[in-house]
């Protein structure tokens, strides 16, 4: 037999076990799970106290222990004495109480463990706790009847605490509860979490054991990242316990069932966060419906409200879901019927696609052809377009259009619900800004006189819009730089959660909708299907691995779980997570079928080596964070600590050492030696970036002076302006260099062998293609210095640079 045991596994523990008369479990995290990541975080509800104060209380309490009575093991009243050492008993009294009530609101039993003695019982096999724990048995008795309940608590015959016997399993306890039992000690089966105590501690005395395997090493490490990031999310409330993670059962119990790395995505991650979702909706729904009275539809926008959906469905909520299909082009469409509400598209929503814009506009193709082709073809376009919007004959016939357009909405809005007066339109969305509510919210209030209220997995407006929107994480719940860290990468969550089928584009006059193709690959959408289902199982699986004595309220803890989730999952991705969704693209939903890929690691290890963490600005791919696997977890943490705090970081902070790399400029009839400063990127490489002025200049980079061995990574020229921007995009506007060699030999791609201190590699400018300044980036890493000359950090050194060019 296997000396383990998944948590699914456990209520047939005992098949195949004959001669099993007893069984015997340890207690937290077998019987007892806690809603948080470990035990200390805990700790961070406790009143008159903090965390690190209980925990050292309790390195105290064992250290004084030790050197007294020769032993580790305390009671919870040696800690709080330690903690209060010049309290009196009765506060003493009230902290321990304070402690036992926090474990007691926060503690549930582990479902299969419970089918275990359950069974057991049924077998005629007795119970018995072995804890390792400062608690006592009436104590812990006490707490594990409020905690599963007394009929739980029934089950247990006898209980044996380390704090009574003063040593643990590892130290010999099982030896005490031998002598009590009085039993053979294999007739016994013991099984608990901790493989050093429970297996290593008690398999020695001749009891049968199982180590329970709580969690696969994936979820682990994810369970372990969600604990860290939760830590950055939002200042502790007074109260509450640290790291919250009440999916911890539903992840053992399941997930090692689950053998699809898509599905296992769905049902670990997105499971977690729709159902916290779907919670707060069902609340957001009850305190509509006490205030407003009449009936609350629940509307999920389409196409990004498909998965909400789903869960609600499969919650088994009474309310129906209804798939509205309405985007952002056809929300902004039926909103034209005002000249302000054009101005507002002309003025924020524009763009440079003219073409897009004469669709958003209404214009019928012929018409918007013609349009576009009058216009100049470069300078002044956009103006020339702007002007001829702007006419009073153009702007009566988006009027006209918008019109018709809002009463198709109006129509497909009334095919899918027949609101009545006073009723509460609740539109569903992941977010973030409520785009779409902004633009119907009039329409549909007027139309139907009823009440619209947004309600968003993520909520982060761009300005007071003044409608009523909410979210389950806003800022009620958190802070707005919070709120914006999530949006950056929000296009991730959109096309898991996202319909197989393109984006509405309008609407037939009975209210059909009419839909772009779908520019969705067919692979991407057979991946989303099994993501999608992973999450629906969760919803349906979740409730049933925790048994609580009383029912909290746990949306609290829903909510913080949801934002680590998500917040770990946008930013600290795991390799397998990220072999699910590669190649998946993301369309904008504006009805034109753009899309751009998620993530592209090969675009984050160029731009990384080549200008360093500040490649990303401005990049147009939607999920930068995933391009940085591979990369080590501190480059990922840098960038996460960043976004979430709004760090005012430069290029300059990141610069701790350089290299001042000797040149020759030359232009053809004088040559000039000088050095530049080369400054790091990232593993090892270092950027030297060189003006040549209006490409009259050839450079030779004397490599040989500092190096027997260099790695050249890249040697490319581009505007001085292009490099100076704020909106980094590797290879917009570059030229690949074409160098020579002098006494430099390449051995493999990028990597040079400088023959002597002489080597060097020289490289002609390019041809002039207009009056801007240029620049030489060249990127390159030392393998070996040369002995005879070490590279040199000095600012001193004479610098490079063209006239103007700093």
């Amino acid at each position: 037999m296997t000396d383990f045991i998944l948590p699914h596994a456990l209520p047939a523990a005992l098949d195949g076990r004959e001669t099993v008369k007893l069984l015997s479990l340890d207690c937290f995290d077998t019987l007892l799970w806690r809603d948080c990541h470990a035990p200390r975080d805990l700790f961070d509800a406790l009143p008159e106290t903090t965390s690190l104060q209980r925990q050292w209380a309790e390195m105290r309490a064992r250290t004084a222990e030790m050197v007294q009575h020769g032993r580790n093991e305390v009671t919870i009243a040696d800690i709080y004495r330690q903690l209060f050492p010049n309290a009196g008993r009765a506060v003493i009294e009230a902290a321990i109480a304070a402690e036992l009530e926090a474990e007691a609101r926060h503690c549930f039993a582990f479902q299969p463990t419970v089918e275990l003695m359950r069974e057991a019982k049924r077998r005629g096999i007795g119970v018995i706790i072995v804890s390792d724990t400062y608690l006592d048995a009436e104590q812990l008795r006490t707490l594990i009847s409020r905690a599963a309940g007394k009929d739980v608590a029934a089950l247990i015959d006898r209980i044996f605490c380390s704090s009574r016997y003063g040593r643990s399993k590892g130290e010999g306890l099982y030896q005490d509860v031998l002598k009590a039992l009085k039993r053979a000690p294999d007739t016994i089966l013991h099984i608990g979490d901790n493989a050093a105590a429970d297996v290593g501690g008690v398999a020695p005395l001749g009891v049968q054991t199982l180590h329970l395997r709580q969690f696969l090493p994936a979820t682990e490490q994810r369970l372990r990242l969600e604990s860290a990031v939760s830590a950055m999310l939002q200042p502790r409330l007074p109260g509450t316990i640290a790291a919250q993670q009440p999916h911890r059962a539903a992840l053992a119990a399941v997930e090692p069932q689950i053998e699809d790395d898509a599905e296992a995505l769905g049902f670990s991650v997105l499971g977690p966060v729709l159902h916290a979702f779907e919670r707060w909706l069902q609340q957001e729904a009850e305190t509509l419906q006490a205030e407003r009275g009449g009936t609350v539809h629940w509307l999920f926008m389409m196409r990004d409200g498909l998965l909400p959906m789903r869960v609600h469905q499969a919650s088994g909520h009474a309310a129906p879901g209804h798939p509205v299909e309405i985007s952002r082009f056809t929300a902004t469409a039926a909103a034209m019927t005002s000249e302000a509400a054009v101005e507002r598209y002309l003025q924020f929503d524009l763009g440079n696609d003219l073409d897009a814009a004469a669709r958003q506009l209404l214009f019928p193709a012929p018409e918007a052809k013609l349009l576009l082709r009058s216009l100049p073809k470069e300078a002044g376009r956009i103006g020339a377009f702007l002007r001829e919007i702007r006419k009073p004959t153009r702007m009566r016939q988006i009027h006209k259009s918008a019109k018709a357009f809002s009463e198709r909405l109006v129509a497909h809005v009334r095919r899918l619900v027949d609101p009545q007066p006073g009723d509460t339109l609740m539109l569903i969305d992941l977010g973030y800004n409520g785009s779409v509510q902004n633009q119907i919210d009039p329409l549909l209030t007027k139309q139907f006189n009823v009440h619209v209220a947004g309600r968003y997995l993520l909520l982060r407006e761009q300005f007071c819009s003044g409608y009523d929107k909410k979210g389950l994480l806003d800022e009620s719940s958190h802070d707005v730089q919070m709120l914006e860290t999530l949006s950056q990468n929000v296009a991730v969550l959109e096309q898991i959660c996202t319909a197989a089928q393109g984006s509405a584009v309008d609407y037939r006059a009975d209210g059909r909708t009419i839909c772009q193709t779908n520019s969705i690959k067919g692979r991407q959408s057979q991946t989303r299907e099994r993501i999608q289902a992973g999450t629906v199982r969760f919803e349906r699986e979740q409730a049933a691995m925790r048994l609580r004595g009383s029912p909290i309220d746990e949306l609290s803890l829903w909510r913080s779980a949801a934002a680590a989730t998500l917040t770990r999952l946008m930013y600290l991705p795991l390799p397998h997570e990220l072999t699910v969704l590669n190649g998946f693209e993301h369309d904008v939903n504006m009805g034109l079928g753009d899309t751009v890929a998620l993530f592209d690691p090969e675009i984050a290890r160029r731009g990384l080596r080549r200008r360093g963490l500040f490649y990303m600005k401005g990049s147009e791919r939607m999920y930068l964070p995933a391009e940085l696997i591979g990369e080590g977890l501190p480059i990922r943490l840098s960038l996460l600590a960043q976004k979430r705090f709004g760090l005012p970081f430069k290029n300059a902070d990141f610069v701790d050492s350089t290299i001042s790399l000797p040149l020759i400029v030359a232009d053809g009839t004088t040559a000039s030696t000088g050095a530049v400063t080369a400054t790091p990127t990232h593993d090892g490489y270092y950027l030297a970036p060189i003006p040549i002025e209006d490409c009259r200049f050839s450079v030779g980079v004397q490599f040989g002076q500092l190096f027997d061995w260099v790695q050249v990574e890249s040697a490319v020229f581009m505007p001085v302006e292009r490099f100076l921007s704020q909106n980094q995009r590797p290879g917009e506007e570059e030229q690949d260099a074409m160098p020579s060699l002098e006494g430099m030999v390449q051995t493999a791609p990028h990597l040079f062998h400088c023959e002597n201190e002489f080597a060097f590699m020289m490289v002609p400018p390019p041809p002039r293609a207009d009056d801007r300044p240029m620049m030489l980036a060249i990127t390159f890493r030392p393998i070996a210095r040369r002995e005879t000359q070490a590279a040199v950090a000095s600012p001193a050194a004479a610098p490079v640079h063209a006239p103007g060019v700093r």
